[in-house]
């Protein structure tokens, strides 16, 4: 599969985008009425997980209602979608990132859900960076460095992609650039991520948030990051495109999305409230210690 088709396939980045640059005024219905249900589609302390954490105690403030994170982990996030669509309650949201809305659509042909008819954007919350990382004992600075030695080595070196896009991500960058490498599969993230801190995993392809510890603990170095530009946090670290190999970029937004035949005045009211939870200064000191960045509407000249 080319990476360029998964890349125009993110129609629901853009619109997810321009929903949460629509402020009107706040709906009249009385909603929240009770708990409120987030289903997240990946695991417990995982990047996405603690964001949804994060977005949930500001809104359950605003609401005066309990917001409840429930992971439906697995299946790259098609059971925790499946598990939304199939819930039909007015009173559950679904936090999840762009892979089961732009990009499994596209690779797989069946699915139990219609991402256009079952899932009501809502707001794109933050956007978070994803990293292609070595371990510092691999004595590699660049992402052209790695590349070369791959190829000097064919088989010899082995890669782990998290869960999510990751995984096509590397797969496409492997097959274009004529690659021959080991991909090494876990039952638990947390410990290829401990194998690649002690140099036992050539290549790691996850957010940024999960190789900063081991940055700053001067374990592991960042080539580049996958977005289409580079991280506040990281600014020295070039983008997978600055750096020559453009079938690495994949952008990663979050959002929140909203149940079948919600209403516009409710969808637009929950889009306020997200917003305004991402302006809060400590939310968005919480979101920068994982190197993630708060999505912000266009300039109000720029909406159309």
């Amino acid at each position: 599969m080319h990476m360029t088709t998964i890349r125009t396939a993110g129609w629901a980045a853009s619109l997810i985008t321009s929903l949460a640059a629509a402020t009107p005024p706040v709906a009249a219905e009385p909603w929240p009425q009770r708990t409120v249900r987030l289903v997240v589609p990946v695991g417990a302390a995982s990047a996405t997980d603690s964001t949804a954490r994060i977005f949930a105690d500001r809104l359950a403030n605003r609401w005066k209602q309990p917001v409840v994170v429930e992971n439906r982990p697995g299946a790259d996030g098609l059971i925790g979608v499946t598990a939304f669509v199939a819930a039909h309650d007015d009173h559950t949201l679904l936090f999840a990132p762009g892979l089961p809305i732009s990009v499994i659509p596209v690779v797989r042909k069946r699915l139990q859900y219609d991402p256009r008819r079952d899932l009501v954007p809502i707001a794109s919350a933050i956007d978070s960076f994803g990293a292609v990382a070595v371990p510092i004992s691999l004595k590699v600075n660049s992402l052209a460095e790695l590349v070369a030695r791959a190829r000097s080595q064919p088989g010899k070196l082995n890669c782990f992609a998290a869960a999510g896009v990751f995984p096509y991500l590397l797969a496409g960058f492997v097959k274009a650039q004529g690659l021959e490498m080991v991909s090494i599969s876990y039952r638990e993230q947390n410990l290829a991520v401990q194998d690649f801190g002690e140099g036992r995993i050539d290549l790691l392809v996850s957010t940024t948030g999960t190789v900063l510890p081991l940055l700053q603990a001067g374990k592991a170095r960042i080539l580049a990051v996958t977005n289409h530009r580079r991280s506040p946090t990281l600014p020295e670290v070039p983008t997978a495109a600055e750096a020559g190999y453009p079938e690495l970029q994949f952008e990663g937004f979050q959002g929140f999305f909203g149940f079948r035949d919600m209403s516009v005045e409710l969808r637009d009211r929950i889009a306020a409230d997200v917003a305004a939870a991402a302006d809060d200064p400590d939310v968005a000191a919480r979101l920068a210690a994982m190197d993630q960045s708060p999505t912000r509407p266009p300039p109000q000249s720029s909406r159309t």
